[in-house]
């Protein structure tokens, strides 16, 4: 059945189409919009293109319902999401390109009353300046939008679940705005909704995950003092933590994913002299990568020393983090490009159980690749990996505290 939407959400990604499918489990009729025509033909034959535990319930019963359609432009509704991909340009500096042109794409449709929310994370300021393109389009509009900003704070692998009890931070560009958008959210969310400003909000989320940016950093900086002194980076972390008022994270081989592998810069580009400690964070991360790929590239020379043939080696998981199929910036898939670039003729078995095919990577079962592989390199700590049987012969490199 054909009902007119309340709601149009632009980008049906990783989050834009869980929250599409949460919005419509509610009885609300969403009209979801995607650059990508197989994405909009998957979505309205009620199936999913991510993985996302739940998701694809919520979208095929969304979808057969009614309450969720997706297509290649939007229509008139009375609230606008804006959930696009804000990537870099050239320097780490952000590109709201995709911002601007999903506003561009409903300016013709917007009326008095509506509500404009952006979701996508932005640099300070980004919610003023489509309040600005929109009204210098439509004058006739001028303060009579609700405009406003409000991040996701969601886990991958629990969006559905998140989306539902986080807390949210709403800003509009004024108070009108801001409960408008609260109003919006309260039929939707348990957690608690916070107000402010959007510029505080926009800034809320770029500090969450910067924050989180700092204290891997922190970790993985232990992990190669502690690789030079000898001691067990996990062991020690471990008692480290027994301090009542100390809890540092896990060291990995770097960090990945759409926000805190990327948040951090909208901060460094706009704010370079006042964010030491943020650039420097990014920089730890990101060197941990190329240290994890020159350590599988001096495990290989000298096990062709020892033994004077070509190793055979393992690259387990491509994924930014555990459990997911997602290699949105990912150390893991950085660094087995890294060593792939280098290869020489050995065999390599690159291992991501929560994929099934890849453009560039030939991908191998897990069991066969610890089975077969002389050098084993743990890059992601997937489930599937954490019970394996590793004989003693197997040159194991332990990057994400698998091997206890």
């Amino acid at each position: 059945m054909s009902k007119k939407p309340d709601v149009v959400m632009i980008g049906l990604g990783y989050i834009g189409l869980p929250t599409a499918a949460l919005i419509a489990q509610n009885k609300t009729c969403v009209h979801g919009v995607d650059i990508n025509p197989k994405v909009v033909e998957t979505i309205n034959a009620g199936q999913i293109h991510i993985v996302e535990p739940e998701l694809d319930i919520a979208v095929a019963n969304a979808v057969k319902e009614g309450y969720l359609k997706a297509d290649t432009v939007p229509v008139e509704a009375n609230t606008y999401l804006i959930v696009v991909p804000t990537p870099f340009k050239a320097k780490n500096e952000p590109d709201i390109s995709f911002v601007e042109a999903a506003t561009k794409a409903i300016l013709p449709l917007l009326k008095e009353g509506d509500l404009y929310i952006i979701e996508s994370t932005s640099p300070i300021g980004t919610t003023e300046q489509m309040m600005h393109l929109i009204y210098s389009k439509r004058p006739e509009l001028e303060s009579k939008l609700n405009i406003a900003y409000c991040p996701e704070r969601v886990l991958p692998g629990n969006v559905m679940y998140e989306l539902v009890h986080n807390d949210r931070v709403i800003g509009g560009v004024d108070e009108k705005s801001t409960n408008k958008a609260v109003a919006f959210y309260s039929q939707f969310i348990k957690g608690a909704l916070h107000k402010t400003n959007a510029r505080t909000a926009e800034m809320c989320k770029l500090v969450e995950n910067s924050s989180r940016d700092v204290q891997i950093a922190f970790a993985n900086e232990l992990s190669l003092i502690c690789d030079k002194a000898d001691i067990n980076v996990w062991e020690l972390i471990a008692l480290a933590n027994k301090h009542p008022r100390v809890n540092i994270l896990q060291p990995g081989c770097g960090v990945g994913g759409h926000c805190i592998a990327v948040d951090p810069y909208f901060i460094v580009a706009d704010y370079p002299m006042e964010s030491k400690i943020i650039g420097k964070a990014r920089e730890i991360n990101n060197y941990k990568s190329f240290w994890c790929a020159e350590k599988v590239q001096t495990a290989r020379l000298e096990f062709e020393l020892k033994h004077g043939r070509k190793p055979s080696i393992a690259l387990m998981g491509l994924a930014f983090k555990p459990n997911i199929d997602d290699l949105r910036e990912s150390p893991a898939k950085y660094i087995a490009q890294k060593v792939l670039q280098n290869a020489n003729n050995e065999t390599y078995f690159i291992v991501e159980p929560n994929i099934e095919t890849h453009k560039v990577f030939k991908l191998t079962c897990y069991s066969e690749a610890v089975k077969e592989a002389d050098i084993i390199a743990f890059l992601v700590a997937h489930d599937e990996f954490k019970n394996l049987d590793l004989p003693k012969e197997k040159v194991i490199l332990d990057f994400c505290g698998i091997v206890k």
